[in-house]
């Protein structure tokens, strides 16, 4: 017989999981402080951090201005020429009639609606254009009119006896002061013609040479700029000529021009002597010429005269471009050396320099190049310069010309940052996702109040300043 206890009849206790216990207050701050530096760095630094990395910045730009510029209604284009009369032995009544006249006759014609004269007498302040010197003491004498070469000066002579010569005699002043700023107004015309900045105006009526003339001149010179360097360079095949009177030459023949283009640019100089240059492979001259006894060049050789491998030419030194003047001189075995469809000794390479070839007389001592020698040449450079300059090859005063090429530069510089803002404007518009540092909205800030002041500049008749 089976005995069974009350303690093993009685159920079995189940265990449960085992409880985790209870946090101290400390830890359950560590865990919220932890979680909450988490989210502090997310908020306060890795949001803004995203947010500057993948933004885009675009400085306000002063679109409204901009456009103003680009369609050529911020400024009208007006050339004021103060001229100047001066006479003798005319009253002065009857000089300031004539200042009045000649103003009327002058403001009147189509062609030069681009130009507002204004005549007075006596001095004026050093902005005149032109300064009219008449000389009515000939009562018999033909009237007659030259321009000075070195100062903006006409003189004239004309009787003036009669109140009917006072009529013909502003109608001959008016004829020749429109000679004087004839191509002039014919260079600004068309450098306009087409643009927002014409007004409205009737374009100048140009021959199809005269705008051929026109472009060449522009294709051929630099663009304006503050500041070239010239280079002088002689290069010989041999050993000599090994020195030449350049210092002397420039200071004779070059400084003279570079005195009054100082108004329109800053000019440095350098020279140089090449010994031993050969010529560029690339060229398949010279070749002898048995019917004329002389080495000949053809138009298809000038383009690569130059050996750019082996001549030492600098591209460029300083901030301004570099006008390169060569000056060749051929051995003796192949001189003469002379262009064989113009017998010409110079051409102009556009937007780099010019080329003389220095042909010796037979028998000269080649050792050295005097002054004497270099003058034909040094002649030479200072038209090729004034060419690539772009300076107007008319009038015959050289004032006048460098007055000119301040007028036409400073239109130039106007037309070419109106079209830049505009271009800039429709590029801001159409991207709206760009970018436009703040670099970028200083230059634009900076070009409307420079273009503001240029326009002041012309209307008032400041041409330098307005550059």
């Amino acid at each position: 017989m089976t005995t069974t206890t009350m303690a093993e009849n009685e159920p079995q206790a189940v265990a449960g999981p085992p409880t985790a216990p209870p946090d101290r207050p400390s830890a359950v701050w560590n865990r919220r402080l932890i979680i909450g530096a988490f989210w502090f760095v997310v908020v306060c630094l890795g949001l803004p951090h995203w947010t500057w990395t993948t933004s885009i910045q675009r400085s306000s730009l002063p679109l409204e201005s901009m456009n103003a510029w680009a369609e050529g209604n911020a400024c009208q284009l007006q050339y004021p020429l103060n001229i100047e009369l001066k006479t003798s032995n005319v009253p002065s009544g009857q000089a300031s009639d004539l200042a009045t006249r000649l103003e009327t006759l002058l403001n009147a014609e189509d062609r030069f609606s681009l130009h507002k004269f204004n005549v007075v007498t006596g001095t004026v302040s050093t902005n005149s254009a032109l300064t009219v010197q008449l000389d009515s003491s000939s009562a018999n004498s033909p009237a007659k009119a030259t321009l000075r070469s070195w100062e903006p000066v006409l003189d004239v002579s004309h009787q003036l006896q009669t109140p009917e010569d006072l009529q013909n005699t502003a109608l001959f002043l008016a004829g020749q002061i429109f000679e004087v700023f004839e191509d002039e107004s014919a260079a600004l015309s068309h450098l306009l013609d087409g643009t927002p900045f014409s007004g409205g105006r009737q374009a100048m009526q140009l021959s199809v040479e005269k705008k051929q003339k026109l472009d060449g001149r522009t294709t051929r010179a630099f663009k304006p700029a503050s500041s070239y360097h010239l280079t002088f360079s002689l290069f010989t095949p041999g050993a000599s000529p090994s020195a030449w009177e350049i210092d002397q030459a420039l200071k004779e023949y070059i400084q003279p021009l570079l005195n009054p283009l100082s108004s329109v640019s800053k000019f440095t100089i350098d020279t140089q002597v090449q010994l031993y240059a050969a010529f560029s492979p690339s060229i398949s001259g010279p070749v002898f010429d048995e019917d004329r006894n002389r080495w000949s060049l053809h138009y298809s050789d000038l383009t690569g005269f130059v050996n750019a491998a082996e001549w030492p030419l600098s591209p460029g030194i300083g901030s301004g471009p570099t006008i390169n003047f060569v000056l060749y001189h051929p051995s003796a075995d192949k001189a003469p050396l002379l262009i064989a469809e113009n017998d010409g000794t110079s051409w102009i390479i556009p937007q780099w320099g010019a080329v003389q070839i220095h042909n010796p007389p037979p028998g000269q001592n080649t050792t050295k190049l005097t002054l004497e020698d270099l003058r034909p040449d040094m002649l030479v450079f200072a038209d090729q310069l004034a060419s690539l300059l772009g300076v107007p090859p008319s009038p015959p005063s050289l004032s006048l010309r460098i007055s000119s090429l301040a007028r036409e530069r400073a239109t130039a510089l106007i037309l070419s940052a109106s079209s830049t803002l505009g271009a800039l404007s429709r590029l801001t518009l159409k991207l709206t996702s760009i970018e436009i540092p703040t670099s970028v909205a200083k230059s634009v800030d900076e070009t409307l109040t420079r273009l503001d002041r240029a326009c002041q500049d012309l209307q008032q008749g400041n041409f330098q300043s307005a550059l």
